[in-house]
């Protein structure tokens, strides 16, 4: 998805841009146009504002308008309001396959991107001058494709960071995300959860026809255990760990799991090219925050390219080192901020230490009472923190 809203953002620019995908987007292995669903914060949805796809988008988003965080069977507790914000929603919860359909319709509607699907980036090779990237088809043909700036934008096992001699460090959580959906007693009132619960971190999220996803992390043994389980006796196990705040859960969609990781880049440029998305940063989805930060991470570019080819002096270079050195300090700072916040997250909240479980009880409760904590954690819940480039901020490129 990251490298697709890529190719969207940089169409306007009249460039000639190629988007290599190995797999079919109705096809189902595709990783990134599945039955998941995504929460989109608010700088996302300004993105797509910018963008002019967000009313097609929004006609299937369900808002986000409370955010209720707990420590399952302890005082503490903590809450964000869209009201208090000022704003309509705090965010949108979208499942991937319609977000996927409207992003690859508007991709055909384009006159200056072609896509290369399948095919995969077999070899890279880059000088002062350009990148020049080998594409296997899945006939077995190749061409030669040669660019001013390559950009890997192929998830947290990125092969094409790897061909570029980036290394990056991986960290197993030893947990696997359990994903569904059921239909809840009680109206979820466009309220997403977050409890912190003895088995692990499990969100519950508003989607359409008042059905809750659920993304429950669980350590591999009991992933395992779990997705072994009946409709009747998962459905049992997630209601314990939850509660009944929302009444009894019934209707259970279809389960997947998927392993969780820690994955940093150990920097995000090479000669001629770039890492965007999870080539550069995996996160846990604790906080539900990857794919905005990818996209941050793709407004950044987009305004780095879009200053190079409208005010630099001389013959404008999209791959120049001044650029992508202003591409890295710009998001290094973002970056590290949200691998430091789910890493910690999550590892606090795995400790059953009773001195700190009381303490971080305590901190939840002032988060909510001390005056101006819960509006600044808010602005950095929605991605409006901080400096944002133009698409992050609702403001076309052109």
């Amino acid at each position: 998805m990251v490298g697709t809203c890529l190719a969207l953002a940089l169409a306007p620019l009249n460039l000639r841009v190629a988007v290599v995908e190995a797999v079919q987007p109705g096809a189902a292995t595709q990783p990134s146009f599945d039955d998941r669903s995504t929460a989109l914060s608010r700088s996302s949805q300004l993105f797509f504002e910018a963008l002019g796809l967000w009313p097609r988008i929004e006609s299937t988003a369900t808002p986000i308008r409370k955010i209720h965080v707990s420590d399952r069977g302890r005082f503490g507790f903590a809450h964000i309001d869209a009201e208090e914000q000022g704003v309509e929603a705090l965010g949108y919860i979208v499942i991937n396959r319609i977000l996927g359909g409207v992003l690859q319709a508007a991709l055909a509607d384009t006159g200056n991107v072609k896509v290369l699907c399948p095919a995969r980036i077999s070899d890279v090779q880059t000088t002062a001058d350009h990148a020049r990237a080998i594409v296997s088809e899945a006939d077995g043909a190749e061409q030669i494709l040669t660019c001013g700036l390559l950009v890997a934008a192929d998830g947290a096992n990125s092969n094409v960071r790897d061909m570029l001699g980036i290394s990056a460090s991986k960290q197993s959580y030893g947990q696997q995300a359990v994903i569904g959906n059921v239909l809840p007693e009680k109206p979820i009132d466009y309220v997403a959860y977050e409890r912190f619960t003895k088995s692990g971190p499990l969100a519950l999220l508003p989607i359409a026809d008042q059905r809750a996803a659920f993304v429950w992390g669980l350590d591999l043994r009991e992933a395992e255990r779990a997705m072994a389980l009946d409709d009747a006796n998962f459905l049992a196990e997630l209601q314990a760990a939850f509660g009944y705040r929302l009444g009894e859960f019934s209707r259970m969609g279809k389960r997947v799991a998927y392993p969780l990781a820690l994955s940093k880049a150990m920097r995000l440029t090479a000669q001629r090219a770039v890492l965007v998305g999870n080539a550069a940063h995996g996160l846990h989805p604790v906080a539900a925050q990857g794919f905005n930060l990818g996209l941050r991470d793709v407004a950044a570019l987009s305004d780095c390219i879009f200053d190079a080819l409208t005010t630099g002096p001389g013959q404008p270079d999209i791959g120049s080192v001044a650029l992508l050195q202003r591409y890295s300090d710009w998001r290094r700072g973002d970056q590290q901020k949200l691998v430091r916040v789910t890493d910690g997250l999550v590892k606090l909240f795995a400790n059953e230490q009773p001195l700190l479980s009381l303490v971080r009880n305590i901190g939840m409760l002032g988060f909510d009472l001390v005056p101006g904590v819960r509006r600044q954690f808010a602005r950095h819940t929605m991605g409006l923190a901080g400096r944002l480039p133009r698409l992050s901020r609702g403001v076309p490129l052109t």
